[in-house]
């Protein structure tokens, strides 16, 4: 890690570069992956005080019906535009559970309103990015790819959206489902409802912590889940915001698609993930300083989508802005300049790394 902000940088990565470098280590095989910034409105504190309900304008902004079936072509709606009329973004007082402040940030004074986004802190034990801050996600499930009720846009509109071949529209699917079940995994947050224009109110019950521990084992797909509560996944409530992949030297990679989502009306985030030792609603500009400071640990990925959130004062516009995110997927590149090994992030240039004594030929 840098001793001068919080990236995170595993100390084995300057070897495993070289070895890449020199033809000695075959690249892993990226696993298609889906992450959810979940965002509120409200009056915040440092790190997510209760507020109020939010602004009529953010409600307002996620109108429209949703009436959508399975591959029902609609130009007017397109992926990337969260819409919703019984689930607008919920008052900041929803959320329960363990969230306390991140280290580094109790210090922090005043209240402001505006945008708070939702991360968790990843157990130190878990032997990929141990001790980061992150949102909930996950890999894709292969059973993702099975039929479920789907309101929003087509399939074969999410595929183009997502990058894919309009003919990929399964595979879509199973990008959105994972978005959708892992966000319900480790949040308790389900962007899916009885029909195709409403999201389910509570999801805090016994019997609802059951199916979620039933996912959570993969003895239940989420297909299985969502007919047996009579449930319609709502694509349309996620808007695609960027596209990750982890760097070719990493042994366990991910093609990740990073999706925006407000907090549904009613429902209450809480960590469920067994992965995470805390969680928090936070303003992302706050989450930006604590890493600058070195006090909180984040991969690229997120430090670099939590400094674009910053430039957005509410839930409505930062969903309005989704809609013409450039999803061109970035992917560190190394290469041998003047000795060093010099990595790098294609339009990130904070995240470049000079590691001295390179040996062996450039490597993309």
């Amino acid at each position: 890690m840098s001793t001068t902000n919080g990236q995170w940088y595993p100390p084995e990565w300057p070897e495993r570069i070289r070895l890449l470098s020199a033809g000695e280590l075959t690249p892993v095989a990226p696993r298609r992956a889906a992450t959810v910034l979940l965002l509120r409105d409200g009056p915040y504190g440092p790190y997510g005080a209760a507020g109020q309900d939010a602004p009529q304008d953010a409600q307002d902004a996620q109108g429209g019906d949703g009436k959508h079936t399975p591959d029902e072509p609609d130009a007017a709606e397109q992926p990337g535009t969260a819409r919703e009329s019984a689930g607008a973004p919920e008052p900041a007082e929803a959320a329960e559970g363990p969230e306390t402040p991140p280290e580094g940030l109790q210090d922090a004074a005043g209240e402001a309103a505006g945008l708070a986004v939702y991360m968790l802190r990843r157990r130190a034990s878990m032997a990929f990015a141990g001790g980061a801050y992150a949102y909930p996600g996950g890999a894709v499930d292969p059973r993702d790819e099975r039929m479920v009720t789907w309101a929003g846009p087509s399939r074969a509109q999410w595929a183009r959206r997502l990058g894919l071949d309009p003919s990929e529209g399964t595979q879509a699917q199973a990008i959105v489902c994972a978005a959708v079940r892992e966000t319900f995994e480790e949040a308790g947050v389900l962007l899916a409802g009885p029909t195709p224009h409403t999201v389910v109110a509570d999801t805090t019950g016994d019997d609802w912590e059951a199916d979620r521990a039933a996912l959570v084992a993969r003895d239940l797909s989420f297909a299985e889940f969502l007919d047996r509560r009579g449930l319609v996944l709502r694509s349309d409530l996620l808007s695609c915001w960027a596209r990750w992949i982890t760097p070719e030297f990493e042994p366990r990679r991910y093609d990740t698609w990073f999706f925006v989502a407000a907090l549904p009306r009613g429902q209450r985030t809480r960590n469920a993930s067994t992965e995470a030792d805390r969680t928090v609603w936070i303003r992302p500009g706050d989450a930006a300083d604590g890493y600058d400071r070195g006090e909180l640990l984040m991969m690229p990925p997120t430090i670099a989508t939590l400094r674009q959130l910053t430039a957005y004062g509410s839930v409505a516009d930062a969903l309005a802005a989704a809609t013409d995110r450039d999803l061109t997927p970035v992917l560190a590149r190394a290469r041998v300049e003047n000795g060093e090994l010099v990595l790098s992030w294609p339009g990130h240039d904070e995240f470049t790394k000079h590691i001295p004594g390179a040996t062996g030929g450039p490597s993309a």
